[in-house]
């Protein structure tokens, strides 16, 4: 963890969805009945802070811990207005899209735009992943909406994603962004070697219109019914399309800690200082790092792996 000028410890979680995600938007838009929660200024899929901090307590509950109501602020209904938590939790941002592809199984497509903002808020955070050889890349990332860059070792001349075809005469070394990327991706060293072999291969930057185009058309919508049980016929108007995050999505969360509000002494972490409420935090997914977030969890949806990227002063 990473203590900032304001003394606020911070973390980044990477999640990695290895099922599809349904973070409802709890609106109907067009003709799809559930669609995912979408930033309102430029669409691309997030999922809300409330979102994932809710599903975050709910880790914590399954995990038996003894410290939720410092951590998370009490249940609502049971004394909620005592006190907030000491977790501040950001919406999961996007970081990585991954698109059908000809030219292979999938690539993971990202934008300038993003790159740029998960480096804002990495700042805001106080991490500082600006090297020079990343600061170089992204300032070599103009792009027509008919090119892409992808990593130099590439053989790829031209790259088609979903019915588009793109020019890769940009290549570029793209290994200071993989490296950025990959502690949001893997925890172990094998992970690493496996993932970093899969980012050169499947890494690609596209324009920042042709990735807003891409992840507001491209996202999977899947009709469901709902059968009579005595007629096994569809009950009438049981029909509706749900919009998710397909698996393989990466998004990141900005974490930070505060010291516990809780008014009563005796009922605090041993040390209610901001850096034990976040490394108690953390310490939820030592043992089982992966969140379920989203609906439809009967169903085996929702599920990330997640990394902790910390950094000590």
């Amino acid at each position: 963890m990473m203590t900032n000028a304001n003394n606020t410890p911070s973390a980044i979680l990477g999640l990695r969805a290895q099922s599809s995600i349904h973070a409802g938007a709890g609106q109907r838009t067009g003709i799809i009945d559930l669609p995912i929660q979408r930033e309102g200024h430029n669409g691309w899929p997030c999922i809300f802070g409330s979102s994932v901090k809710g599903a975050l307590r709910t880790h914590a509950v399954q995990q038996n811990s003894n410290d939720i109501s410092v951590v998370f602020g009490p249940e609502s209904g049971g004394g909620g207005s005592d006190h907030a938590g000491a977790i501040m939790v950001s919406d999961a941002r996007l970081m990585l899209y991954p698109v059908r592809s000809l030219t292979s199984q999938f690539k993971w497509v990202t934008c300038p735009e993003a790159i740029r903002r998960y480096l804002s808020d990495s700042s805001r955070l106080h991490f500082d992943h600006a090297s020079t050889g990343l600061k170089a890349l992204i300032n070599n990332l103009v792009l027509s909406d008919e090119e892409a860059f992808v990593h130099s070792a590439s053989t790829i001349k031209d790259l088609f994603l979903e019915e588009y075809r793109f020019t890769t005469s940009n290549k570029s070394d793209l290994n200071p962004l993989i490296e950025m990327i990959l502690p949001l991706m893997s925890s172990s060293d094998s992970d690493t070697t496996d993932t970093r072999g899969s980012l050169e291969r499947q890494l690609v930057i596209v324009s920042d219109d042709m990735f807003a185009y891409l992840v507001g058309h491209t996202t999977p919508v899947n009709p469901h019914i709902s059968i009579d049980s005595e007629s096994k016929t569809v009950r009438p108007g049981a029909l509706w399309y749900e919009e998710t995050l397909p698996p393989e999505t990466l998004l990141y969360v900005g974490v930070g800690a505060n010291h516990s509000r809780k008014k009563n002494g005796a009922d605090r972490l041993d040390s209610d200082q901001a850096s034990a409420i976040l490394t108690t935090f953390l310490d939820l997914f030592a043992d089982h790092p992966w969140l379920q977030i989203g609906g439809n969890e009967t169903l085996g949806m929702g599920w990330c792996a997640m990394n902790v990227v910390e950094r000590e002063d």
